[in-house]
């Protein structure tokens, strides 16, 4: 029995590899002879870089920036093998769990990292740069990044906006005169996890602030702060980001990057999945094992599971997919291919110890359903 794991991350307790590793681990208890092919997998987020550095043979640069609450933190980023291609991960720079929960405040945490990232990449002397989007702490639409890489953004009196996304409420002028120039020879691909917009009810505030630790009063100031923000940049250089897919992921970075630097936004698992060839898995196979910690609606727009469920169906494979935990409306991926749902959490618990018991967890799930599949074989 030929059997494809292609798990994406489980967030703050498991990384796409180690996830692969615990399923594989549990179905083989059931299934010791199967034909395991581990594919783990990133839809714009954190293992992006892992995977397409391993994919490429290529290698990690790491280099210090400012973090989401602009202190130093180590960070890195992927150059492939043509020496031509920077793969960066905006989480490396300004990731939520960089952050203990106390410190989550999308109203002051920035993405200025990134674009020291990006200044990073392109002193490697780079033409292409790949950015995976997702996991991030910060809701400035990209404000941050932008002003590491050389633009301004002024209040009334003409004094330099502080960071984060709320100061963006007070700016009034707008000057992208001083961007690095070797921006505009550079080509930019950007790997979204999500495809919504930059504001509204479906934006990046409304639909992620509260996970950064944002009230319901902080999410209505930042997605206001946001609008007046895409509205400034449309008066003063015709830039529209409020209608773009994808423009909400990672806390707006997607509008920045394809609003203000033109880059193309392309669905991340999508990707990842080609370059790491999982057509050529799934020729044959039995049974594709997906995940990732959590299993909602969300998962339908642009998550991996979705993603992998839509490749298998494709092939004719049924696919089951495992959550660390299952929210609303999980259930509406029944109609895209998926057979299957189960979370691995078996018990009430404290967060803490339920991420730390991830793979123990994740083991004996895989072990549940493959014996399962067993009985439903005979």
């Amino acid at each position: 029995m030929k059997i494809v794991v292609a798990p994406d991350s489980f967030k703050e307790s498991l990384s796409a590899p180690h996830a692969a590793e615990a399923i594989i681990n549990g179905f083989s208890e059931i299934f010791p002879s199967a034909d395991y092919h581990p594919i783990p997998l990133a839809d714009g987020g954190e293992g992006t870089v892992a995977a397409l550095v391993a994919a490429s043979g290529g290698r990690v640069v790491r280099t210090k920036v400012h973090g989401a609450r602009m202190t130093d933190v180590d960070s890195f980023f992927g150059i492939l093998s043509n020496e031509q291609t920077a793969v960066i991960e905006v989480a490396a720079a300004c990731g939520l769990e960089q952050l203990t929960p106390s410190l989550r405040n999308p109203k002051l945490t920035t993405s200025y990292g990134v674009g020291e990232l990006i200044i990073a990449a392109l002193d490697q002397g780079v033409s292409h740069i790949l950015v995976g989007l997702g996991g991030t702490a910060s809701n400035d639409a990209g404000s941050g990044m932008l002003q590491a890489l050389g633009a301004k953004f002024l209040d009334a009196q003409g004094h330099e906006l502080p960071a984060g996304g709320a100061a963006l409420g007070q700016l009034v002028t707008i000057d992208f005169s001083s961007l690095d120039p070797r921006l505009k020879k550079a080509k930019i691909d950007v790997a979204y996890d999500v495809d919504n917009v930059l504001c509204g009810p479906n934006g990046a505030s409304f639909i992620f602030g509260a996970q950064k630790g944002a009230d319901h009063k902080a999410i209505i100031e930042l997605d206001n702060a946001l609008n007046h923000f895409a509205k400034r940049c449309y008066e003063q250089y015709g830039m529209d980001l409020l209608s773009i897919e994808g423009g909400g992921a990672a806390g707006g970075l997607g509008a920045a990057f394809a609003g203000i630097l033109n880059a193309v936004l392309s669905p991340g698992v999508e990707l990842l999945m080609d370059a790491l060839q999982i057509d050529e898995a799934l020729q044959g196979a039995d049974l594709v094992i997906t995940g990732e910690g959590r299993i909602d609606g969300q998962s339908l727009s642009g998550k991996t599971p979705f993603g992998v469920a839509q490749r298998a169906k494709k092939y004719g494979v049924p696919v089951i997919a495992i959550g660390g935990s299952l929210g609303d409306n999980y259930e509406k991926l029944y109609e895209h291919g998926i057979t299957a749902i189960f979370s691995c959490v078996n018990r009430v618990d404290q967060l803490s110890e339920i991420l730390a018991s991830a793979e123990t967890d994740l083991i004996s799930s895989a072990r549940n359903i493959a014996a399962l599949w067993k009985l439903a074989a005979k």
